[in-house]
Order: structure tokens, then C-alpha cells, then sequence
């Protein structure tokens, strides 16, 4: 393949594991490569080779202003002054995914929506892997997607934020598909959720096969395509009918024989099987798959106890809508104490409202943007930390009960990330067990 950034002038923003790939991806590339972190002391600063220039601290425009190309993190919006100063000057600004499908030979299956997305990833993976097809997952889960350039593989599956699209020109997927949109992200996009919906709806740019949210319009692309499918409990060509999931009028599964439960991950098993089959992954994959595949940590993930309370761990609910997804439908013997709260990225809870003002609902609300979630019922209590909630809440315990933590909210007012809410919500729920 031709070498195009040769004696280029390359500046990657943003270092950490997606930038240490962009690194390692122009180190053969015989180009000028220099790094830009806006921190003070960025994570993989010491992964970075020695020939490489660091600015730290901040923005340098000098630079900026003298690169052929630009690589931007996704943290970073493109609408940053500066940013836009290099695109004036007519520098090109692209991310990693633009960086890795300018690469790539292989077909690509790609996945953006506000809520899902890891889990369909992931198990879209799993059934190419069960159909003996060589997969590389990554994205915007797992590894960085130039990291997947470095082995031959004859699939991928890439998970895609709003923010990677942003910067991505040359997609071209074999199937794609927008799994719902709802408000996330508001304070980047300036509280504009068709901003956000545009973003995501670059995933259909040049896609094969488009697979759409039947019940979700926002997941429509804005002009009518031949090659539009869709997925939905009802009307759509991937269905739910009597408890067995269909493609077309072909049964794959019924949904007793799936490890995956719940309403929600019924359309996320439909979605996947949807974006397989049109990228050609065989039925007995799919179904092998759907039968073996227990779901992701953090989300909605029963913690193991002994007290006959059920504990779950929905941490990776970070958004509005993943935290409706796991309330419709619900079912609780007792009293579901429900733990909200973090950094709500700017988001409308509203939608919250209706099914959190339930009798047998209690709210725990902690964290930056706790008092306006413990405003939404008149049934909540207002804390500081998830921990102050769990201490409150476990003397009331009884065999039945319910203790969900589906935040609704970043974590990042309190956590380092999702994950570390989620583990030490385990500890706190194992801690002191009757």
C-alpha cells in the first residue's frame, strides 16, 4: 500500500492508548510525528518513544499550525478555537477510525447508539468467532482500532462513538447500524440532540447493509436507501414473535434458550443478528453464540450475595436512556432501592419521571447532579457518595428487595471510570452480608 504520510509533518492530540496506537502506526511510516496533551501529565507518558516531541499542558498552536495532518482524540471537540484556527489554515484533522479505515482490507461491521453498543459489539464478535470467521473487536471497546492492523484478520467489528465519526471520512461498512438515540453527550453538543443524532448518523455514510431501530426514527437515515433493514419487536424484518426471534419469516432462537434477559437485550440480540447475517456470518454462529453469551461487565450484572436481595451492577449505564432500558420491564418482589447519580453530561432526566415515581421505588441519589435527580420523586434521598447510600440503605433490606445501581450519569465527579464505580459497588454489596 502506498506510504501517504512519508516526510509528513504528523501532530497526534492526546496520548493514552489511542494515541500510543497512532504513535506506533506512523513509527514505520517514515513521518514526522510529534504529541499534544492538554494534561499536565498524561497517561503513557512514559510508553512514548524518546524521539518523539511531547507538549503538555495545553494546546500548541505554533504546531498545530505546521502539521500536514492532525490525529484529534475524541475527547476533544472539533469546534475547539484552536482546532478550528488548523482547519482554516487548511491543515486536515482526522481520528484514529479515519487513520484505520483508510487501512483496513477486511470488511467492517459498525455500531453506534446511545445505549447497547458494547453489548451488540461484543456479541456480534461472538457469533463471527463461533462461525470460525478471524474477528478483531475494538473501537471504542477493547483495543484501539489501529491496534487490530497489526494481525490479519478477516473481520471487523468496530464500536463507534459520536465523537469518533465526528472525524471519520472514509467508512465504508459492510453493515451498520445507529441503535437508538437519546440524550447524551448535551454538554458537548451544545444541547442539541439533532447535533448529536447527525454525528452518529455518519456511521451510514457508503455502509452495504443499513440496520435500523424500528422503534426508534432518530436511528432512520435522512434519505430513503434500498439497502435499509430493520429491527423491532414487532413489523420489522428482525422480530420477536411468541417468545422466538426471527429474520424474515426464518426462526434463529428462542428467547428461553438465550443467557442474555430482558427486554432490551432481546432488540440488542436482534440487531446483532441483523448486522451478521448481512456481513455473511453463518446461522450456526449466531445461534451458538446467542446461547453462550452471558453479557458485559457492568451491565446489569447480578453481584453474587447471600442475603436474597438481588444486587445488580448497571455502572455502564451512563446516560438517561440506558437507565430507562433497564427500568421498562422490571420486575422487583419488593422494593427496588435504586441508586442514582454523577455527572449528567448536561442531560433532560425527565424522561426518568414517570417510571421512578413507582410505590415500591426508592431513590438513593448521590453526586454532582444528584439533587436534581432526587427532585424528579418524592420518594428519594439525597446523599454525597454511592457508599453513604448503600450504608443508608442496607438495615432496610429484606429477602425480595432489589438494590440496582443504574446511575444514569458519568462517573468521572467521583470515579476514575465506569468500571471502578461498578467494582466498588460489588465490594460495598459483598461487605457486610447477613
Amino acid at each position: 500500500m502506498q506510504n501517504r504520510y512519508q516526510g509528513k509533518t504528523i501532530t497526534i492530540i492526546g496520548l493514552g492508548t489511542t494515541g500510543l496506537s497512532c504513535v506506533n502506526f506512523f513509527a514505520d511510516k517514515n513521518a514526522n510525528v510529534r504529541v499534544i496533551d492538554t494534561r499536565a501529565n498524561p497517561a503513557g507518558k512514559d510508553k512514548l518513544p524518546k524521539n518523539v516531541p511531547l507538549h503538555t499542558g495545553g494546546l500548541n498552536v505554533d504546531w498545530l499550525l505546521s502539521s500536514d495532518l492532525i490525529v484529534i482524540s475524541p475527547g476533544l471537540a472539533l469546534a475547539t478555537p484552536e482546532i478550528q484556527q488548523a482547519i482554516s489554515a487548511g491543515v486536515e484533522v482526522v481520528g484514529d477510525i479515519e487513520l484505520f479505515c483508510r487501512e483496513a482490507t477486511a470488511p467492517i461491521i459498525a455500531i453506534t447508539g446511545s445505549n447497547g453498543k458494547s453489548t451488540v459489539t461484543s456479541l456480534t464478535t461472538e457469533m463471527a468467532k463461533q462461525a470460525g470467521i478471524k474477528v478483531g473487536m475494538g473501537g471504542n471497546i477493547g483495543v484501539p482500532a489501529l491496534s487490530l492492523l497489526k494481525e490479519d484478520y478477516q473481520l471487523y467489528v468496530l464500536e463507534l462513538s459520536s465523537f469518533q465519526l465526528e472525524t471519520t471520512y472514509s467508512l465504508k461498512a459492510k453493515s451498520a447500524t445507529v441503535l437508538n438515540v437519546t440524550e447524551d453527550h448535551m454538554d458537548r453538543y451544545n444541547n442539541s440532540l439533532e447535533a448529536y443524532r447527525q454525528a452518529k448518523l455518519r456511521i451510514y455514510n457508503n455502509a452495504e447493509h443499513i440496520i435500523v431501530n424500528g422503534e426508534d426514527l432518530k436511528t432512520y437515515p435522512d434519505q430513503a436507501v434500498t439497502s435499509m433493514v430493520r429491527f423491532a419487536e414487532n413489523d420489522a424484518e428482525y422480530h420477536l414473535s411468541q417468545g422466538i426471534l426471527f429474520s424474515g419469516e426464518e426462526p434463529i432462537i428462542t428467547e428461553k434458550e438465550m443467557r442474555l434477559t430482558g427486554r432490551h437485550n432481546v432488540m440488542n440480540a436482534l440487531a446483532s443478528i441483523a448486522l451478521a447475517e448481512k456481513a455473511g456470518v453463518a446461522k450456526e454462529g449466531i445461534v451458538k453464540a446467542l446461547k453462550s453469551y452471558t453479557g458485559l461487565d457492568h451491565r446489569f450484572q447480578p453481584v453474587p450475595t447471600h442475603d436474597g436481595v438481588r444486587w445488580i451492577n448497571d455502572s455502564k449505564a451512563t446516560n438517561v436512556g440506558s437507565t430507562v432500558a433497564a427500568l421498562q420491564g422490571l420486575k422487583v418482589e419488593g422494593t427496588l432501592y435504586l441508586l442514582l447519580g454523577g455527572d449528567g453530561k448536561g442531560a433532560d432526566f425527565s424522561e426518568l419521571q414517570p417510571l421512578i415515581n413507582q410505590p415500591n421505588i426508592i431513590c438513593y441519589c448521590f453526586g454532582r447532579d444528584g439533587k436534581q435527580l432526587a427532585e424528579l420523586t418524592n420518594q428519594s434521598v439525597l446523599l454525597e457518595t454511592m457508599q453513604e447510600a448503600i450504608e443508608q440503605i442496607r438495615p432496610q433490606l429484606k429477602a425480595g428487595d432489589m438494590v440496582l445501581l443504574s446511575p444514569a450519569c458519568a462517573s468521572l465527579d467521583q470515579f476514575p471510570n465506569f468500571e471502578v464505580r461498578g467494582k466498588v459497588f460489588a465490594e460495598l454489596a459483598q461487605g457486610e452480608e447477613s
